[in-house]
C-alpha cells in the first residue's frame, strides 16, 4: 500500500523518504490533498544485451519484402 504525503512535509523529510522508496516502499506525493506524483525505487537493470541470442529462430521469409497490399495498409494508403 502507498504512503500518501503532501509536498511540504515530503520537502522537510526528502533523505527519509528516499531511503524508503530505495526499500521497496511506494510514496505518493500530494499536492491539496490530490495525488500528484509517486515516488518509487527503480526496477533493477535487466542486464547487459546478448547479441545473436535468438539466432536460428527467424525464418529467411520474415526478411522478404511484403506484398503491395499488404505495405499498402501498414503505410495507411
Amino acid at each position: 500500500m502507498a504512503l500518501m504525503i503532501n509536498v511540504h512535509e515530503a520537502k522537510t523529510h526528502f533523505s527519509r523518504l528516499l531511503e524508503q522508496a530505495h526499500a521497496g516502499q511506494e510514496i505518493v506525493l500530494a499536492k491539496a490533498g490530490k495525488p500528484y506524483a509517486r515516488l518509487m525505487p527503480l526496477s533493477p537493470s535487466s542486464g547487459k544485451r546478448q547479441p545473436g541470442r535468438l539466432a536460428g529462430q527467424v525464418e529467411d521469409a520474415f526478411f522478404d519484402a511484403l506484398p503491395e497490399e499488404e505495405l499498402s495498409a501498414w503505410e495507411n494508403r
